[in-house]
């Protein structure tokens, strides 16, 4: 038992450290993968290879002064970026990524590499991701500015907008692995067909995946659905107010939820921490490396595809997004029920 909670404790650690830098390294990759886009060089100056850039900009933050409007809401000003990284961080305790392990025989009896194992885990990921856009809401109509108002309901909007075809694509994996748990879903896809094509969902469910990965980009508030900020139309959204430590709580939770996202694509479509050549007790590897690449799409869409029209987005969603999530839940549904899987 003692072996047990010491193992918890380490995990729970090193995955909430881990998502820390996670931010630091994404905002170096931005930076890096955008130069290299538009035939730049990026950050080069502050440690090897620009490295050290993203901790000179949190050290910059620290030292700035916190400014608040005199208008706005004191308490709820400050409690919104709280609100939105403690969200960013929370979601990602029920979410896998490797197999149980004993830490090379450390320990007698083999742990989950989860921060907490729940059977329901794609009802708490969706639940926390829904919550998360009450820290924009209330830095928006905290802040008492024009600007931030129109982001935050923007954000509420967009949220409502793309989280029914969010579910209706996790439905459809619900279907085919029969289970909530996301360590379940993940075990379902382990093995391969006719030898050589991996089990998983994505090469069954081709489009729910599309769905799915569209919809988290337009959760998370990335271009092109960034509409919450919209720099050439509302100066920076929802946080134009905020400075200093404030103003990077909002850039923490927007880069651990990239992360989160594309962690939970991972368990559900790519097979988790399942793959060839390195042995499971490894598989976290896998997970890292499926894990980046969907990182790095994220960056790449950023800098390749323009923003929308907000009445282009609205109408994507609801006229698009919504039906085709809605017919693919009903043909893998049949699939599952005439053929099995």
């Amino acid at each position: 038992m003692n072996q047990a909670v010491v193992a918890e404790v380490v995990i729970l650690v090193a995955v909430f450290h881990a998502l820390l830098l996670s931010a630091a390294a994404m905002v170096w990759v931005e930076r890096k993968v955008a130069a290299w886009l538009q035939q730049r060089h990026g950050p080069t100056l502050v440690g090897y290879a620009g490295l050290l850039q993203p901790f000179a900009d949190i050290i910059k933050l620290i030292f700035k002064e916190e400014l608040r409007p005199a208008a706005a809401d004191k308490w709820l000003f400050y409690l919104a970026p709280a609100i939105s990284a403690a969200c960013s961080f929370a979601a990602f305790a029920v979410v896998p990524f490797g197999a149980e392990t004993t830490f090379f025989g450390l320990l007698d009896e083999p742990v989950k590499l989860q921060v907490a194992d729940v059977n329901v885990a794609v009802l708490v990921i969706f639940a926390i991701g829904s919550m998360s856009v009450y820290g924009i809401v209330l830095a928006g109509w905290a802040s008492n500015s024009k600007y931030s108002l129109l982001g935050a309901l923007r954000s509420s909007a967009q949220m409502i907008s793309y989280e029914l075809s969010y579910g209706m694509a996790l439905a459809s994996v619900l279907v085919m692995a029969n289970s909530m748990s996301l360590t379940e879903i993940v075990n379902a896809q382990d093995g391969a067909w006719f030898g050589f094509i991996p089990r998983w969902f994505i090469f069954v469910n081709p489009i729910g995946a599309l769905i799915f990965m569209t919809a988290g980009v337009a959760e998370t508030n990335r271009a092109p659905f960034d509409f919450p900020e919209a720099e050439q139309e509302l100066v920076a959204g929802y946080h134009t107010e905020y400075s200093s430590m404030s103003f990077a709580l909002f850039f923490q939770a927007e880069y651990v939820n990239m992360v989160t996202v594309s962690a939970v694509t991972t368990d559900l479509f790519l097979g988790g921490w399942h793959g060839p050549l390195i042995p499971e007790s490894f598989g976290w590897i896998w997970f890292l490396v499926k894990t980046g690449f969907l990182l790095f799409f994220y960056v790449w869409m950023r800098w390749t595809l323009p923003r929308y029209r907000y009445d282009q987005l609205m109408a994507f969603g609801w006229k698009v997004l919504l039906p085709l999530s809605v017919v693919n839940l009903l043909l893998t549904s049949a699939w599952v029920i005439y053929f099995g899987f």
